[in-house]
């Protein structure tokens, strides 16, 4: 009688996870895990590719002479050393030797 009782209970209730099937929301977990890191790697791709670009664009900026004299000429003008005519004619200057 005790054998039969226990039969039907176990049948009733398999009894959590380990003899029955799991919860049918298993994937979430690792395909979540998946994009997770995907984004983690994606976001360092982005933000070192940005870097290694801005230098580039930064030395090509710095290598270019005409960029650096109208950048010195602006910055005399602002700290008051030119004045507007001058800085005018100079800029014209610059902008006719290219």
């Amino acid at each position: 009688m005790l054998t039969t009782l226990a039969t039907q209970a176990a049948a009733m209730h398999p009894g959590g996870w380990h003899d029955g099937d799991a919860p049918a929301f298993w994937p979430v977990f690792p395909i979540t895990f998946g994009l997770f890191w995907l984004a983690v790697l994606g976001a360092a791709f982005y933000f070192i590719r940005r870097r290694v670009h801005d230098g580039a664009a930064a030395a090509k900026a710095a290598a270019d002479p005409m960029t650096k004299a109208r950048s010195v000429l602006a910055e005399r003008f602002a700290r008051g050393e030119i004045d507007e005519d001058e800085y005018h004619v100079r800029m014209s200057a610059l902008r006719n030797s290219d």
